[in-house]
């Protein structure tokens, strides 16, 4: 098979299961806590965990400011198939074609921060770069094809990563906090689950058991009040419905 439709296959099955690829990470994140010393481990740790905690919310911050401004039927967590019913050019899309999987980058490298392991964190890169590249090259050709001159006017002008911060274009929509609450709840909840079970289970393997920091306490009560607030808002109300998103 052509390396290019190898590709195209390859990376459509990578996007039908990119959810589950942070599993991956559990074994990596594992392998960095073996053999642990734990006056090292110990040091700087409340430090070191809101760092990691700060930097989630920095990638969970681009998806916010990129689905707050997106039309309905794109930039969907959409698992079986491609979906794009327009082209988004302005707002975070004017400076980096795939805002939303830079923004799933910081919030597992916050998790990888976590482990405190240099090595870790830099395999966690590696194989961020070779699993995403598939994705990403798959969807362009989604988009190339459907959008064709459009398509290939946007991509020559904005990079992947942000690098050209002033050529950022005004959103054609305005920013809308219901649509973020509506698609990004579960996201949010997820970074504070993932990091609050990491805190347990670290202490467990270096420290022998695990502690309940009153700090990580708090951080779970609260999130997980407005997970529950949110989730009743979303199944059961119409509160956050947006005509158009």
């Amino acid at each position: 098979m052509p390396l290019q439709e190898e590709f195209t296959r390859s990376g459509s099955w990578l996007f039908r299961w990119r959810s589950y690829f942070p599993l991956l990470l559990l074994v990596l994140f594992f392998a960095s806590f073996a053999g642990r010393d734990k006056a090292s481990f110990m040091n700087y740790d409340l430090l070191i965990e809101v760092i990691s905690l700060l930097v989630c919310f920095f990638g969970l911050a681009i998806r916010v400011l990129t689905i707050g401004h997106t039309p309905a039927k794109t930039s969907g967590r959409n698992t079986k198939t491609q979906v794009a019913a327009k082209l988004n050019t302005t707002g975070m899309y004017s400076i980096m074609r795939h805002p939303l999987y830079i923004g799933n980058f910081f919030m597992l490298l916050g998790v990888m921060i976590f482990t405190r392991n240099i090595w870790a964190i830099l395999v966690y890169i590696l194989l961020f770069v070779i699993y995403y590249e598939r994705i990403m090259f798959t969807e362009e050709a989604y988009l190339r094809e459907k959008f064709g001159e459009e398509f290939i006017a946007w991509s020559s002008r904005t990079p992947v990563f942000p690098y050209r911060l002033g050529r950022y274009i005004r959103p054609d929509l305005p920013f809308s906090l219901r649509n973020v609450l509506k698609r990004e709840y579960n996201g949010f909840y997820a970074v504070i689950c993932s990091l609050f079970i990491l805190e347990l289970l670290s202490d467990l393997i270096v420290l022998g058991k695990p502690t309940f920091d009153t700090f990580w306490i708090i951080v779970m009560g609260t999130g997980t009040l407005i997970w529950i607030v949110l989730r009743i808002l979303v199944k059961f109300t119409r509160k956050l419905k947006v005509e158009g998103r």
